[in-house]
């Protein structure tokens, strides 16, 4: 059957790449050895990492990725491949996620023990859905097949581990991109899924010898082409709205302490009332919109009418304030008995004018999975955050209609607007979990990529930054740094025409790895049907 050969006969036929790269990672597929082969593979993975944000060294794809096609494609047996694609995937997770740390880092004198396994067991349940395309691989003919089936199972194994046990749809191979606006606006028609089907098969291609390098630089000025066309029309005038992101820079493990929170809720009062000043002086005749990361206030605003009025004393009538807080209910002895990661709206009187509760919780972060069964030091807290209804879009009075995003709801490619499509999303984040690491820049460029994707302006404030404004086309309104403090000041941008994608989602880039993998098979079926030919032939 395809895919069953002995190892040299696929040596052969799997393309042209230079001897002496494919010799050193094959060499040790067989024997004894073997270990060092797993070791060749976990770094290509974690040097495949370097592609991701905030480096997005994007040719180091073209070893990392050949490369596990190789050694898969010529190990001896279906489990020695499955053994190498997840030593690959195992590296490229702990080197794309080892910012996690940092959140252990917050409260080390109790998670200490936890430093050097969070990660790397993390990284562990990722790495095995890289195991899926190398081993559906094996199963097409050698060449082009070959290289469909790899690219159409990566895709849809990142598709896969989005959904499985809440998600999580971190490191896409389509974020790469993610540096300008102009390389990733063909998300608009087919996400950051399509992107990375794309970019799979423009890495592979060269394998296929001078033809298939020249197509794949055909894709990419094409998609440059593409990009150029779709950003040169004129950004209509924006909104009557003035935006001020207030980013307190407030380090995490000071955030909750109790003689830091009369500081920091001023630090935050006093931020406001100099960017609502600026605002007022720039923007007189707009409407103010300011935004307070999640969970920036130390004081929980839709249940404290004091906090509320303090927080909004420095907004002018009329203006509105979207403070990060958390929501609760109290039982009658004033234990909290419910407790929500809200967005709260309160107007310039400090009246609560809505709450949008966080719908898709944090496992571990913010709940505990399996309560019971775990061990207590697992046990982050004695109350777990409830979940809310879900998306939904906003209206207030004055503000064109939004959709609230908490944290990482952002990351979900086709999962960020509600049913009603709105006028502009707003992302509030605590990355002060993560100090000054890769992590809030990934963040941010999952960000980015939902305004493309979707065509809507994305407003997004961040405890310790990146803060940030992109139009609906992922263009860079304003933004700040990460670990600074200050206000980020910006007009609200207009949104776009409904995209492609923000129309019928995942379904565009399922289609695009569907076919894709039919077309695999069909010519394995041709290629399988002609090597017969040949044999009854000869």
């Amino acid at each position: 059957m395809p895919g069953r050969e002995a190892a040299p006969g696929r040596v052969a036929r799997l393309g042209h790449a230079p001897a002496r790269f494919r010799a050193a990672l094959t060499r040790r597929l067989d024997g004894a050895g073997f270990w060092r082969a797993l070791a060749t593979a976990f770094g290509l993975g974690a040097f495949a990492a370097l592609a991701l944000p905030p480096v997005h060294a994007v040719p180091v794809l073209l070893v990392a990725l050949p490369g596990l096609f190789i050694m898969t494609m010529e190990a001896p047996s279906a489990r020695r491949a499955a053994l190498v694609a997840f030593a690959w995937g195992w590296g490229f997770h702990v080197a794309g996620l080892h910012w996690l740390t940092n959140a252990i880092l917050t409260e080390v004198e109790r998670y200490w023990w936890l430093v050097p396994l969070a990660v790397p067991g993390l990284a562990i349940p990722l790495a095995a859905f890289t195991v899926i395309p190398a081993l559906i691989a094996r199963w097409a003919a050698p060449g082009w097949p070959r290289i469909l089936a790899f690219a159409a199972a990566w895709v849809a194994a990142e598709m896969l581990r989005g959904v499985l046990f809440t998600g999580f749809p971190w490191n896409l191979i389509g974020t790469v991109w993610a540096f300008g606006a102009l390389p990733i606006q063909s998300a608009a028609w087919i996400g950051v899924h399509g992107l990375g089907l794309v970019t799979l098969l423009v890495v592979l291609a060269p394998m296929m010898g001078g033809r298939g390098a020249a197509g794949g630089l055909a894709v990419i000025a094409a998609f440059a082409a593409f990009g150029m066309a779709r950003l040169l029309p004129q950004e209509p005038d924006p909104e009557p709205v003035a935006l001020v992101l207030v980013q307190g820079n407030v380090a995490q493990e000071a955030k909750w302490r109790e003689e830091s929170r009369i500081p920091i809720f001023q630090r935050y009062i006093d931020l406001t009332a100099a960017g609502v000043q600026a605002a007022r002086r720039d923007a007189p005749d707009s409407r103010i919109l300011v935004i307070w990361p999640e969970t920036a206030s130390p004081y929980l605003l839709a249940n404290d009418p004091g906090a509320a009025r303090l927080a909004t004393a420095p907004l002018p009538p009329g203006a509105t304030l979207l403070a990060g807080s958390v929501r609760a209910e109290f039982a009658a002895d004033g234990r909290p008995t419910r407790v929500w990661n809200s967005l709260v709206a309160l107007d310039a009187q400090g009246a609560v004018l809505d709450a949008y509760d966080k719908a898709h919780l944090v496992p571990f972060g913010e709940y505990t999975p399996l309560r019971g069964l775990l061990p207590i030091r697992l046990v982050l807290s004695a109350l777990d955050f409830s979940a809310g209804p879900g998306l939904r879009r906003i209206s207030l009075p004055g503000l064109p209609s939004f959709g609230g995003l908490i944290c990482y709801e952002v990351i979900f490619p086709g999962a960020v607007t509600p049913a009603e499509r709105p006028a502009f999303l707003v992302n509030v984040t605590n990355d002060a979990w993560f100090g000054v690491s890769a992590g809030p820049y990934q963040h941010l460029a999952a960000a980015r990529l939902r305004a493309v994707e979707e065509g809507l302006p994305l407003a997004r404030a961040a405890q310790t930054g990146i803060s940030a404004v992109f139009d609906a086309r992922g263009r860079e309104v304003e933004r700040m740094g990460l670990a600074e403090t200050g206000v980020v000041l910006a007009p609200l941008p207009r949104a776009g025409s409904m995209t492609p994608f923000a129309s019928l989602g995942l379904w565009i880039p399922f289609t695009f790895l569907a076919l894709v993998g039919l077309l695999s098979g069909i010519l394995s079926r041709w290629k399988t049907g002609m090597a017969r030919v040949a044999g009854d032939t000869s």
